[in-house]
């Protein structure tokens, strides 16, 4: 009997926690996030998001995503690899511009590279400065203000991942010539990242305890969009996939902390 009111507990608070994000706004913080104001006009932010390998943007960052374009933002997408680590990167680099069109991110802003010392693996370490000069390049020709990436553990503690952050950490380092506003998607405990919508509450309960100059909560107004995202990358979209997509935390918020 007890378990049956444990199972039926959890079950409720998963439907409360997904009525939650389905009826509220999509930023909860003290002010919402890139919500300038410029002569009574909301200032679009032209904003980069520098991802490691295709599926990254729909299994981690779709709250942000829908978020940004949502609010009218510029977004471009700059995939650093094509997720070549087992002879299919070809195919995903396809299914990448099918999941950005799902997501509202046109393909003439989504560049997927392929450089031979950016390739995809554990244990492929990245060269921070070959990173830092490669996403200059793009922040440049695109008149970018604002990069969203991965924080030091990079969510799954991937190298790529990591590396991918610490890359934009020397970009910011280098980037005298001009100011560059970078954030990072926080990564969670594991008890965390598998609870699903219900990670929504802690969440907010520590955005309301932060400085809203250097963390934001994003809610995913649009979870279902995330699902058709990921569902875009057919190659990736096994069992398993499915299981982290329907329980991880990612896929219902995103915590954004300022990159100092």
């Amino acid at each position: 009997m007890s378990f049956l009111v444990i199972v039926v507990s959890l079950i409720v608070v998963w439907i409360a926690s997904l009525c939650k994000i389905l009826h509220s706004g999509s930023s909860y913080s003290k002010n919402t996030f890139l919500s300038e104001v410029s002569d009574g006009a909301p200032n679009r932010r032209n904003v980069l998001l520098v991802i490691a390998h295709p599926d990254d943007e729909s299994m981690f960052f779709s709250p942000t995503i829908n978020y940004l374009i949502s609010r009218g933002h510029n977004v471009y997408l700059m995939c650093l690899s094509i997720g070549n680590a087992d002879g299919m990167g070809n195919t995903r680099k396809d299914e990448l511009y099918q999941a950005c069109l799902v997501l509202k991110v046109q393909p003439q802003q989504v560049k997927i590279l392929d450089h031979p010392d950016l390739q995809d693996g554990f244990g492929l370490v990245w060269d921070r400065g070959l990173l830092s000069k490669t996403i200059k390049e793009e922040v440049s020709t695109h008149h970018i203000d604002t990069v969203i990436t991965f924080d030091n553990y990079g969510v799954s503690g991937h190298c790529n991942h990591c590396d991918v952050h610490y890359g934009i950490r020397k970009l910011l380092e280098d980037a005298s010539e001009r100011r560059i506003e970078a954030w990072e998607l926080v990564s969670s405990s594991i008890l965390r990242k598998y609870i699903g919508p219900v990670d929504i509450w802690l969440s907010m309960l520590l955005a309301t305890k932060s400085d809203s100059r250097v963390a934001h909560c994003l809610l995913n107004e649009q979870p279902l969009k995330s699902f058709s995202a990921m569902a875009a990358h057919s190659s990736q979209w096994v069992w398993f996939r499915k299981l982290f997509v329907s329980f991880s935390s990612y896929t219902y918020v995103n915590t954004l902390r300022r990159i100092d």
